[in-house]
């Protein structure tokens, strides 16, 4: 698919910028869009962008209010063995967290990460949401107290 250029009042957008998933892509490009002005499917395309963007405020909105320090593995340390653990954290509206998953990193670190995020709390919500923890394993730190 070829690169399509918009013009809305002097600037030059292209669509494939503005719109990355092919799926919207395709509705901005649908028939039901041929009939709309350049500047209208521009303005079409910024709500429906806007609209996304305001789930992931959501879940990040939720202040961590308690942190249990993460237990480094003190073989792990010794050997100077260090990383990240990238983790889902599924936050309950009461703030305790219901579960963890984990989505990237070092596996050996990943049930100490795991371990001590659980353990958390952050603010009170109306529902459950969902948040990404990156969790720091530096064998070089101090030990947090």
């Amino acid at each position: 698919m070829g690169h399509r250029l918009q013009h809305v009042r002097g600037g030059v957008f292209t669509l494939d910028a503005l719109a990355p998933n092919p799926g919207i892509r395709r509705f901005c490009e649908g028939e039901n869009m041929i009939r709309l002005c350049p500047c209208r499917k521009f303005c079409c395309l910024l709500v429906m962008l806007s609209c996304i963007s305001v789930g992931y405020a959501q879940d990040a909105a939720r202040k961590i209010l308690k942190k249990v320090p993460v237990q480094y593995p003190l073989v792990l340390k010794e050997k100077g063995i260090g990383g990240t653990v990238r983790l889902k954290v599924f936050i309950k509206p009461d703030g305790s967290v219901r579960d963890t998953e984990v989505l990237g990193g070092s596996a050996i670190l990943a049930e100490s990460a795991q371990k001590s995020v659980s353990q958390w709390k952050f603010s009170l919500g109306n529902s459950e949401t969902t948040m990404e923890v990156v969790v720091r394993f530096d064998p070089a730190a101090k030990p947090e107290n």
